[in-house]
């Protein structure tokens, strides 16, 4: 049975221009950055430089009204998708041959796998071998493990590249794949890396012992059980503590020794995506925009519209839908560059606000100088929406004089001491973490003590709680921090 029935709906939609706007505000400035260069080859209509006046407003209105024409029947999320090729991509390149071409050479290193197999083709082996050692090379991670198994290993490359063999020859390769460099190469787990490590070196009686401790003691040493790894092997704190260091020498992660690709290693940079300059009491917040080019709207498209405007029935149809296109475009960049003027107010406005409320962090660089600080009141402040806040915090960086700080830093819920006054979470953790780097190694506090010790500086919190801000702060137990 077919029923009919009206029902109100109340919906809210975000216009392509706010979503363009939310989208910018989440970005660092080195993907800005990354952005504004992708969107200039995209849009021939957008280029850099200072704005110019624009007169293309009344044309936009006749433009859209001509015919019965309407604007919305464009949709502007059609011709923003990615895979909109612009027209002048698919124009023929007419440079001549004898134009002189230079290509700016970039030296980007050998990356640690690359490294590997440059030492694998110093060898002499058979193709069927070769194949084998590339393979197992490819399964080997950055760290330097090999977290597979022969047996997987053999029945996946038949599977993959039709190559028989055994786990014994898959094994032989193993093997002689650990003899790279760096040491420790190929290892299934940290036991068996340390002890490749230690196998290279020359047999001192310490490096003979501390074999020993891996093999048979490992899980004591993982969890410092001193006494019972100095019964078992009949040594004194000495040379307990000789093994150990020699030890501690050798690189858990030995794919991490390799200097890599520079390339790489420069993408792991912080940009700092605002600067904070300080002029006696005063602060001063700005964006870093060193990389960020003024955009604009090509004049050439403006005076297009223009002539269009004026002799509108002197022109095709053709005309008119290549106008149309253009219009696009224009219509594009403009809200590009809003969205870009937007981001940078917002993220400047909040930004401030932020400073100015830990003031006097920013001007001492102390932790304890950090207020109680949520979401909600920066929000409360600029009277931005809390999702902004948000976004606007993610993934950014300040640089102050005291170094570089993530905007969530300043971010902590508030407690109260035994005065009654809020003080931030961030200084109780710097007042643990200093309880913990300055108590005796030998005899480390645990959570019951440092909440005592806290509860002396008036810090009224329960062990539950100092067990949670010691593992925020990665801080092992007492047990595993102690040392002989």
């Amino acid at each position: 049975m077919l029923k009919q029935q009206l029902q109100q709906k109340l919906q809210q939609k975000l216009s392509p221009a706010q979503i363009q706007v939310i989208k910018m505000l989440e970005v660092p400035t080195l993907e800005l950055e990354e952005r504004i260069r992708q969107e200039l080859e995209e849009n021939p209509a957008l280029e850099e430089g200072a704005e110019l006046d624009e007169n293309g407003d009344d044309f936009d209105d006749d433009f859209g009204n001509e015919d019965g024409g309407n604007n919305d029947d464009f949709d502007p999320e059609e011709y923003m998708m990615d895979d909109d090729i612009p027209d002048y991509k698919l124009k023929t390149n007419n440079t001549s041959k004898d134009d002189k071409r230079e290509d700016i050479p970039f030296s980007a290193g050998t990356t640690f796998h690359e490294n590997l197999l440059d030492q694998l083709g110093l060898l002499e082996l058979s193709e069927h071998h070769r194949a084998l050692a590339e393979y197992v090379i490819g399964n080997i991670d950055e760290d330097g493990y090999l977290r597979r198994t022969a047996e997987s290993m053999v029945d996946d490359i038949v599977f993959q590249a039709g190559i028989n063999t055994t786990d014994s020859e898959m094994e032989e390769i193993i093997t002689l794949i650990r003899q790279f460099d760096p040491p420790g190469i190929g290892a299934t787990n940290l036991q068996e890396c340390l002890l490749l490590q230690l196998k290279g070196k020359s047999n001192t009686e310490e490096q003979g012992l501390a074999i020993v401790m891996l093999k048979d003691y490992f899980e004591e040493f993982t969890k410092k059980h001193y006494d019972k790894i100095m019964k078992g092997l009949n040594i004194d704190d000495l040379m307990l503590k000789r093994i150990i260091t020699e030890i501690t020498r050798l690189n858990p992660k030995p794919g991490n020794a390799w200097g890599g690709n520079i390339l790489e290693k420069s993408m792991g940079t912080i940009v700092p995506d605002f600067m904070l300059e300080t002029e006696g009491r005063q602060l001063i917040v700005s964006l870093n925009n060193s990389n960020v080019p003024e955009l604009r709207v090509n004049n050439t498209y403006n005076e297009m519209f223009q002539d269009y405007a004026t002799n509108k029935k002197n022109h095709s149809r053709e005309m008119k839908d290549a106008v149309m296109f253009v219009k696009q475009k224009i219509d594009a960049a403009r809200w590009f560059i809003d969205a870009i003027k937007q981001r940078q107010e917002t993220l400047l406005n909040t930004m401030t606000t932020i400073v100015q409320f830990q003031k006097e962090f920013f001007l001492e660089g102390d932790d304890t100088y950090l207020r109680p600080m949520i979401l909600k009141d920066i929000a409360d402040i600029t009277g931005y929406d809390i999702s902004t806040i948000s976004r606007v915090s993610n993934s950014k960086y300040i640089q102050t004089e005291f170094g570089v700080f993530p905007v969530k830093y300043f971010f902590s819920e508030s407690m109260t001491n035994d005065l009654g006054e809020e003080v931030s979470t961030r200084e109780i953790k710097k007042i643990l973490k200093d309880c913990i780097d300055n108590e005796n190694k030998h005899k480390p506090l645990n959570d019951d003590a440092l909440a005592d010790v806290l509860k002396g500086k008036g810090y009224l919190i329960a062990r539950r709680t100092v067990a949670k801000y010691r593992e925020q702060l990665n801080i092992p137990v007492a047990r595993l921090r102690k040392e002989i």
